[in-house]
């Protein structure tokens, strides 16, 4: 039996291949299925012969209880991104400007989620999402149920290739209309649908998905004497890899941007989804001289297309409150899917904004993707006004308090001033846990709000006693033992936050993140910081007299300072523990801007080391700027540094003034 099993094996995945990755099958659906059914059967029947490249694998079996981590041997780097033709020649021109004359491989951009898979002697022994690029997933089981990706290669090798897993068009929209039949939420797009699927703890459910994987990269391309990266894409489809037919080989910048021009008129009839176009240095030599920032390949960069747009109506104009009492007007929309994501709000900033674009509730109005991630409204259609539109009127009273709402002379935005105002509560929470403050995993904003209105939390100091409601917590719906442990854990380790995320979490009125950090350095404590008067302050370079004012009055509430002693009693860190400033005389008491496409640095690295040498970054060229450090097309700002003759610094001039 074991040798009929072997065969029968062999028989499968030579068709799975044929059928699946080179399109070109040669077995009918019913001899496939027979011959599957038969090798069912001998494996219930004599389990010890089965083997780990059995297509009955690809159904699915598995069920986990979480995904381990992996670590990648070879980190799994991000891509810079360009928008536009110039960006890309600009991209071209930093190559050449190094001595090289280079080819291109130019790939589409799947809209997908990248994998690792490595090989063990010709068969599969881990496959791995990129997580952070040097931790991911174990998705192994998972992976096993996507038919393109080979359980067993064409040769006994030991490798690793990475890749994207996708779902194609067709195949949401069949998922989708079975979900609409069992009553159940539809799948946003192909994107949140792979990466949905391929996090399945039952791998029975991933296999029902029908994911598929194109193979683009080979990380370690020299140990097989392989020269450029078109041969890589050669050698892995030899090994039974599916890589993507619409690859192309080009000689220069021009061939680039035909490629972009005509996948980009292409895109709406491709079988999958794609935001872009990949484009790589052909020549792994090439490759190694160029190298890698901190972040992504210097040897490559994705080309993003520009955002979708669409229209809808605006149905409504509501208004929010935020943790400062500011007043925002939300366009609400006639739901409408965007860049695959269903769109039905988005902020229309303040009542100048909306009368600028002369907005009317009920009309036709044109919705984009901010950067592809904000939804943003473009345009009115005046064109389509019935004469049944409603014209915009600002509210005079805030919508959760009732209370009157005020705006300062020669400011655009109106202000609830209430104390009280549990809208303004609710924001200052959310503000508080966010990312760049106390950065508290599993509070988000809808959670803040549920907890709020059941009143586990209702100031700051709330939230760390969350503990006390374990029990509750674990009965509500969404929640188990595991999701609040790692809530409360989460919470925890945020008492040990250095002081300028406390700082910023407090909502200061004025105080940003970046003058968090400044006064945080400066005064290294809480209560020096609290005890800090107006001149003390103002005396700071670039804190400012508003500023200053802004900290004084805080601090000048009861509430305020009993607040920061429950959260010294609770065991929160009141002192700065992050790097030291260290006085160079090439940045300490300057002032900086930082503008263009910058190539060794991202923009918060330059801007975070000129904030510990001492200097100040700034967003604007003025003349008290000391020197303006530019990268690839930095625009209006380099001419404006030129006209008032403020010093230019390329990244190279920064790097030799690191150093004195």
């Amino acid at each position: 039996m074991k040798e009929r099993m072997d065969e029968l094996v062999e028989i499968l995945n030579d068709a799975n291949y044929k059928y699946h990755v080179l399109d070109n099958p040669e077995m009918t659906d019913q001899e496939y299925d027979s011959l599957i059914r038969e090798l069912f059967v001998l494996e219930e029947k004599y389990p010890e012969y089965v083997r780990e490249d059995s297509p009955t694998h690809r159904v699915g079996s598995v069920v986990l209880e979480e995904f381990a981590k992996v670590t990648h041997e070879i980190p799994m780097m991000s891509l810079g991104n360009v928008f536009n033709e110039e960006e890309i020649r600009s991209f071209d021109s930093r190559i050449r400007k190094e001595g090289i004359h280079p080819q291109y491989v130019c790939e589409l951009k799947i809209d997908g989620l990248s994998v690792s898979l490595r090989y063990k002697d010709g068969k599969l022994l881990t496959a791995a999402t990129r997580g952070d690029g040097t931790t991911g997933e174990d998705i192994t089981a998972n992976a096993k149920t996507i038919k393109t990706i080979p359980l067993t290669l064409k040769e006994k090798i030991d490798i690793e290739v990475r890749g994207e897993i996708y779902m194609s068009k067709k195949t949401l929209e069949k998922l989708n209309e079975e979900r609409a039949k069992n009553h159940q939420p539809l799948l946003q797009n192909c994107r949140n649908a792979a990466a949905g699927s391929i996090r399945q703890l039952d791998s029975k459910v991933a296999a029902s998905r029908q994911l598929d994987c194109w193979i683009y990269h080979l990380p370690n391309p020299e140990d097989y004497g392989i020269q450029t990266h078109w041969e890589a894409l050669e050698f892995m489809k030899k090994l039974g890899f599916k890589t993507n037919p619409n690859n192309l080989l080009v000689n220069n910048v021009d061939g680039i941007w035909t490629y972009i021009t005509k996948k980009g008129e292409e895109r709406p009839s491709l079988p999958y989804d794609i935001d872009g176009v990949v484009v790589k240095v052909n020549n792994i030599e090439e490759q190694k001289q160029l190298g890698f920032t901190a972040h992504h390949p210097k040897w490559a960069t994705a080309y993003k297309f520009p955002a979708e747009e669409v229209l809808t109506k605006l149905e409504d104009i509501i208004f929010t409150v935020g943790r400062t009492g500011q007043i925002t007007p939300n366009a609400v929309l006639d739901p409408v899917i965007v860049a695959g994501s269903t769109i039905s709000r988005a902020t229309l900033h303040n009542e100048d904004y909306v009368l600028a674009k002369d907005l009317k509730i009920g009309d036709i109005v044109s919705i984009h993707k901010a950067g592809d991630v904000i939804p943003e409204v473009g345009e009115v259609k005046k064109e389509r006004r019935t004469g049944k539109e409603r014209d915009f009127e600002m509210i005079h009273t805030c919508p959760m308090c009732g209370e009157f709402i005020y705006k300062k002379e020669g400011q655009v935005d109106y202000f609830c001033i209430n104390p009280h105002c549990p809208a303004r509560k609710m924001e200052g929470l959310c503000h508080f846990v966010s990312r760049k403050a106390m950065n508290i995993d599993g509070l988000g904003d809808r959670i803040i709000e549920d907890f709020y209105n059941m009143k586990y939390i209702s100031e700051i100091p709330d939230i760390y006693h969350l503990s006390n409601y374990r029990d509750e917590l674990t009965e509500l719906e969404g929640y188990g033992n595991k999701s609040v442990d790692h809530l409360l854990e989460s919470i925890e380790n945020s008492k040990k936050n250095s002081l300028e995320r406390l700082l910023f979490g407090l909502g200061i009125p004025n105080v940003g993140e970046k003058t968090s950090k400044v006064l945080a350095m400066h005064f290294g404590t809480m209560d020096a910081f609290m005890n800090a008067s107006f001149d003390d302050l103002n005396c700071i370079p670039d804190i400012g007299e508003i500023i200053a004012q802004s900290i004084v009055d805080f601090f000048a509430k009861e509430k305020n300072q009993k607040m920061i002693q429950e959260l010294k009693d609770l065991g929160l860190n009141m002192e700065y523990t992050g790097p030291k400033v260290e006085i160079n005389e090439n940045f300490y008491n300057k002032t900086f801007v930082v503008t263009g496409t910058l190539t060794k640095y991202s923009r918060d690295e330059i801007e975070n080391q000129i904030q510990l040498l001492g200097g100040k970054a700034s967003s604007s060229v003025s003349k008290k700027t000391s020197a303006v450090i530019v990268g690839e097309n930095p625009g209006s700002k380099l001419e404006k540094a030129r006209t008032l003759g403020i010093p230019i610094w390329s990244e190279e001039d920064f790097e030799e003034r690191l150093h004195v």
